[in-house]
């Protein structure tokens, strides 16, 4: 029986297989987390791999991307992948946590499952000190970029194989952590993610979370045994407003404080809090995953080498990377920053549009198809706000504070950010960004139970505002493809 072998980071992985085998299906059998934003189709180009032995030969896609693709590779004997993973930049940062009666006693662990990521950190209780931190890419994402993606593949069954990977990943985040803090075990745990995540995390079956009217049959707020582990995961508000953004509100603390205020986390899905005068208003918006550099022509993740900040300096573009390392593409950061400076030079207008491609750095540029997908998610966000606000008769004015929550949002500039209309410009000065807001509010239900408490009021107060089909919210997109708003043009 021919052997397939990957040398991951120099450590040899082995599995046997019968017939002719894509690559990407041998990789999520192994555990192997492989980004696939195309869900396989072929025609982005982000699944390169490095691959020798007895293949397929080359596809018309594979040809035209000049490299061997995971999703269109199949193995046909032996054969050897060498993959080296990058340090990315994940969010880990959390903000003040207060001890007050804490879930247990010993360690405790919070776990934020994103789309993309998963981070997990380890808490004193009896102190209530952060002890260690893991993170690491969230490995269904070989499986699909997306949560609709991941819904339909778990409905064509692959949500056991879906729970795995996310099991596997947790348990290895958990072990590295208690490696770091010196510590052997953990007594209890809360598990925070959207409701997707929190059903792939049970195998639970999603086909509800799938077609209209969309309505999760649990929304969670349920205590079980999980790892081995008490585990709590908190209650979601809507199928498509998840138990983190229940987690980030109560972090932002905007619901103990009379002003309005309005929380964003924006990314492939964004979601939207707005609380006035005792009411919480949420919703969420499909944004795309061009703000986490998918689908974009030299789009990569917050890997060292990827384009995080764009300027003008005297006419001319600057930029800088991560880890001041030489440009490998560009992070949903830099792109906005990129947008907004050649907005500000006028080689793109307020319509999108550019006369040529847009050169950042040796072999990296922006082409009319990027400006296009930024537009679209953009489009989506500044809509969902938009709307928002006008279902609940809200002004920008009245708006005391935004709260930016997310790995995205931590490292976006306010002002390119305003300048191509992702956020209202009357905001740019009220924004205060909180970190992975899930992970410090799921800490602060580790450390104190009134906290837990309160999360469930949260949740239970929440009113959902539908976007789909909503007369208002079509109309507002249309209008907020144009880049710019009226300062700035």
């Amino acid at each position: 029986m021919p052997t397939f072998t990957v040398i991951l980071d120099g450590v040899v992985h082995k599995t046997e297989f019968t017939g002719a085998p894509l690559v990407s299906t041998l990789l999520q059998q192994m555990g192997i987390a492989h980004d696939h934003p195309c869900t396989g189709r072929g025609f982005c180009g982000k699944c390169a791999i490095d691959i020798s032995g007895d293949v397929s030969d080359p596809t018309e896609d594979e040809i035209r991307f000049g490299t061997r693709l995971s999703c269109q590779c199949h193995v046909l004997g032996d054969a050897t992948m060498v993959k080296n993973t990058d340090e990315n930049r994940i969010e880990t940062d959390v903000t003040t946590l207060t001890l007050g009666s804490p879930m247990g006693q010993g360690i405790g662990a919070a776990v934020d499952i994103g789309t993309t990521t998963v981070v997990a950190a380890l808490v004193d209780l009896e102190s209530g000190k952060i002890l260690s931190r893991a993170s690491a890419m969230n490995p269904q994402r070989s499986i699909s970029a997306d949560v609709m993606g991941r819904i339909s593949a778990a409905m064509e069954g692959k949500g056991d194989l879906m729970q795995k990977q996310i099991a596997d990943c947790i348990e290895n985040l958990l072990s590295q952590a208690c490696k770091d803090a010196n510590v052997e075990t953990v007594s209890c745990m809360v598990l925070s993610g959207n409701t997707t995540m929190l059903y792939l995390l049970n195998a639970r079956d999603p086909k509800c979370l799938s077609a209209s009217p969309f309505e999760a049959d649990t929304l969670f707020d349920v205590q079980q045994d999980y790892l081995g582990i008490r585990s709590y995961l908190p209650k979601c508000m809507h199928a498509f407003v998840g138990a983190d953004i229940t987690a980030a509100v109560l972090a932002s603390g905007m619901t103990e404080k009379r002003d309005t205020a309005l929380l964003c986390d924006i990314g492939t899905n964004g979601e939207l809090a707005l609380w006035k005068d005792g009411k919480l208003f949420v919703t969420s918006t499909a944004a795309g995953p061009a703000f986490e550099g998918a689908g974009i022509s030299c789009g990569v993740g917050s890997v060292t080498g990827a384009i995080d900040s764009v300027r003008v300096e005297d006419e001319e573009i600057r930029c800088t990377t991560i880890g001041n390392a030489p440009a490998v593409g560009i992070c949903g950061s830099g792109l906005v920053d990129a947008v907004a400076a050649f907005l500000e030079l006028e080689y793109i207008d307020e319509t999108g549009a550019a006369d040529e491609d847009l050169i950042l750095a040796d072999g990296i540029e922006l082409q009319q198809a990027d400006i296009r997908a930024l537009q679209l998610a953009k489009a989506a966000i500044a809509a969902g706000i938009q709307t928002l606000l006008e279902e609940a008769s809200v002004s920008y004015d009245e708006i005391s504070t935004l709260y930016i929550a997310g790995g995205f949002g931590s490292h976006l500039n306010a002002d390119s950010a305003a300048k191509i209309g992702l956020i209202p410009g009357e905001l740019k000065e009220k924004v205060q960004v909180i970190g992975n807001a899930s992970l410090t509010g799921s800490l602060q239900m580790l450390l104190d139970t009134a906290s837990l408490e309160r999360s469930r009021i949260i949740a239970a107060q929440s009113t959902h505002i539908s976007l789909g089909g909503n007369p208002k919210f079509n109309q507002n997109y249309m209008e907020q493809m144009l880049f710019g708003d009226d300062d700035f043009f």
